[in-house]
């Protein structure tokens, strides 16, 4: 099956959206080609979250089952630069998954989220294989009773802005659809 060459997985990639948006399955199919009609191609999975609760537990487990045994999985709830590295190791399209279980893991460590953020962005520069991250969009609901809630939205806003910025493609996924936001075309062979 053809497709277009605007839907091929651009060297940077965000997927956007709330809580049960679809978000991972659709960056999942992105990342192993399935989106396109093609095999599922092996992939690196890198994993943000851990298992603090059986809820979590649950979830995780859940999230492997779908993905198959075509991914490799790298757990890192807080060098994402250094997972990011390991990855590029294997030479396969990346799915991080997600920045907002890592933003969560770097306020509860006393992390300076942005020195993080810049050292996993710089990752990126030449990096050789396409990177897909998943992020929620937190800004759309009820402003947070509590302060530790407002920071963290405020700051999953301010990283996924930042990420944004640096993607060559941006998907916001509501009810399982996805909306393309941001489709900056890949340079030309030449072009310079």
């Amino acid at each position: 099956m053809e497709h277009s060459p605007t839907l091929a997985l651009p060297p940077v990639s965000l997927v956007l959206g709330g809580a049960r948006s679809g978000k991972s399955t659709h960056a999942e199919r992105l990342v192993t080609g399935t989106l396109f009609g093609a095999a599922p191609q092996p992939a690196i999975y890198i994993a943000t979250g851990e298992a603090g609760d059986v809820e979590m537990a649950t979830r995780i487990m859940a999230h492997r089952a779908r993905r198959g045994g075509n991914w490799t999985t790298i757990e890192e709830p807080l060098d994402l630069a250094a997972a990011l590295v390991a990855a590029a190791a294997h030479g396969r399209p990346v799915l991080v998954d997600c920045l907002t279980l890592w933003l969560s893991n770097l306020m509860h460590a006393g992390a300076d989220v942005d020195e993080a953020t810049d050292e996993a962005l710089r990752t990126l520069d030449g990096y050789g294989w396409p990177v897909v991250f998943v992020s929620n969009e937190l800004g759309l609901g009820l402003v947070p009773e509590t302060a530790l809630g407002r920071a963290f939205r405020d700051a999953m806003g301010r990283m996924n802005m930042r990420v944004a910025e640096r993607a060559d493609r941006v998907i916001f996924m509501a009810a399982g659809l996805p909306l393309l936001m941001k489709d900056r075309p890949a340079p030309r062979a030449g072009a310079g």
